[in-house]
């Protein structure tokens, strides 16, 4: 319904076409969306997580082997149809609950690149031989990484401290209404959102003009061939670029008619949804650039990783 409304508005009522209009569309509705997923999922991560102590998770997560928090949490992804930017949301209410931080990677990596609309897209344009090595891959591209950045210590690296609501203090015995609690996710939420903003605007910004101005004949000339430096080179392309797994499909069921191999199309695909400037400049002001750099590299090489993988089995 919003889709189509910001539709009507761009094309229908102010009239404009061309490249403009695809990147303004973009841009309005982009917006509009993760400014409204901001809000809700602060807001209600927020509220809910006042009325039980947040380490009963934490002590849930300890207790059983590591690989089963980032597993989780990428598999997790699979359900939430986000792309990159609009992962963060939930990704900043898993660290305001205090869950690992090497866990809120597993779900930012796998929540774009892994979601149920990528498969389901996947399966109808190329069979289930692609698109079950493609789950694999993807779920272990973001397990592996969750795990890296876990293991790093890196936790003073984020910005932005979460502190704990009255209603969390273990051993706090006063009462706190239905009301506090609602005011106060309202103020944490708003307080959010002061920080990060420009950072949201500038990053949608960034990636509609992308979206409507870089031609598609420019990434085939490039990367669409056999040569050993394509899946790098895709990859390297894709993160500059901003989509969701559904707007980037159609491009590579294109790329790999044209020639581009299966792998090297896929690592672009990857790099598109799972890292993207937008997303970095989003992240800048919640994490430090040296973790954006650590989390984008570890990404970025098992992506390349994938891309190649993919070439020898498929050929």
């Amino acid at each position: 319904m919003w889709k189509d409304a910001v539709d009507s508005l761009v094309y229908e009522t102010l009239g404009i076409g061309g490249r403009a209009a695809g990147a303004l569309d973009f841009f309005i509705y982009d917006t509009v969306k993760i400014f409204l997923l901001l809000a809700i999922i602060i807001f209600a991560v927020t509220f809910l997580r006042s009325f039980f102590p947040t380490e009963i998770v934490r002590d849930y997560l300890s207790k059983r082997h590591p690989l089963f928090g980032h597993l989780s949490a990428a598999l997790f992804g699979i359900i939430t149809p986000f792309c990159s930017c609009s992962a963060i949301p939930l990704f900043l209410g898993f660290l305001q609950a205090r869950i690992p931080l090497g866990v809120t990677f597993s779900y930012l990596v796998s929540a774009p690149m892994n979601n149920e609309i990528a498969i389901a897209m996947l399966f109808a344009l190329f069979g289930w031989k692609v698109t079950l090595l493609y789950i694999g891959f993807g779920l272990l591209v973001a397990t592996v990484s969750g795990l890296i950045i876990g293991r790093l210590d890196l936790e003073d690296e984020v910005l932005i401290k979460v502190e704990p609501v009255e209603g969390e203090l273990p051993k706090c015995e006063m009462t706190i209404s239905v009301r506090e609690r609602l005011l106060e996710a309202w103020k944490y939420m708003a307080d959010i959102l002061r920080k990060v903003w420009f950072y949201v605007v500038a990053g949608i910004a960034v990636g509609a003009f992308i979206h409507g101005y870089v031609p598609t004949d420019l990434i085939v000339s490039v990367a669409g061939n056999d040569a050993w430096y394509a899946v790098p080179i895709a990859t390297i392309l894709g993160v500059p670029m901003y989509s969701n797994a559904a707007g980037v499909m159609p491009l590579i069921e294109v790329l790999t008619q044209k020639g581009m191999l299966m792998g090297t199309a896929l690592s672009f695909m990857m790099a598109i949804t799972a890292l993207s400037l937008p997303e970095a400049m989003i992240l800048k002001k919640i994490l430090s650039t040296k973790l954006i750099t650590i989390f984008f590299s570890t990404v970025a090489l098992g992506i390349m990783l994938i891309g190649y993988i993919f070439n020898g089995v498929l050929g």
